[in-house]
């Protein structure tokens, strides 16, 4: 098996990996899989009912997940992608409430960093991409460092984060409101 073969296999069956993002180490999943989206929030030491974040390559992998938007609306998100702006939108009803936190809405980025689109693209799939750390800690920049944190139960893609010093900026489409700049 090769090792895109091995990694999407990895996933399917529950596995959690960390992989470099825009500012940091991203900690993700399979966003259909309920086993590591709990293995997920365990790990960190997080509140269910914070929800999580997806990234994808491109709007389609994150479709099976939102409710449809309007053109209008598309037209908003995709002035800002690929880039670090995620935004909070209706969740689709097949949306995990492990995934929504238990609302109504989930937080969707197409990712501006050239490893993690690769890796969604490669994949075919959507990630779950939250900070790798322990809740409340400060997030991994490096392999090394997610390797120190969560040993073996991560498998840790190696890479470069990107320059961006601070987490996407998040945007509520339904209000407009600026969650976090």
């Amino acid at each position: 098996m090769d090792e895109r073969g091995a990694l999407y296999a990895h996933l399917r069956r529950g596995g959690l990996i960390a992989y470099p993002t825009e500012s940091c180490y991203g900690l993700g999943c399979d966003p259909r899989n309920q086993k590591a989206l709990k293995r997920l929030i365990r790990l960190k030491g997080r509140d269910a009912g914070k929800g999580l974040l997806l990234i994808a390559d491109h709007i389609k992998r994150l479709e099976p997940f939102i409710r449809p938007l309007s053109a209008a609306d598309m037209s908003r998100l995709q002035q800002t992608w690929p880039g670090p702006v995620t935004w909070v939108v209706p969740a689709s009803a097949a949306c995990s409430p492990l995934l929504t936190g238990g609302r109504a809405t989930i937080a969707i980025r197409v990712t501006a960093h050239p490893g993690a689109a690769r890796l969604c693209r490669a994949l075919g799939m959507a990630l779950v991409s939250t900070s790798a750390n322990k809740s409340g800690k400060k997030p991994a920049r490096t392999a090394a460092e997610c390797r120190r944190i969560f040993g073996a139960r991560v498998r840790v893609i190696a890479g470069r984060i990107g320059q961006r010093r601070r987490p996407s900026t998040l945007i509520d489409l339904a209000t407009g409101t600026i969650l976090r700049p």
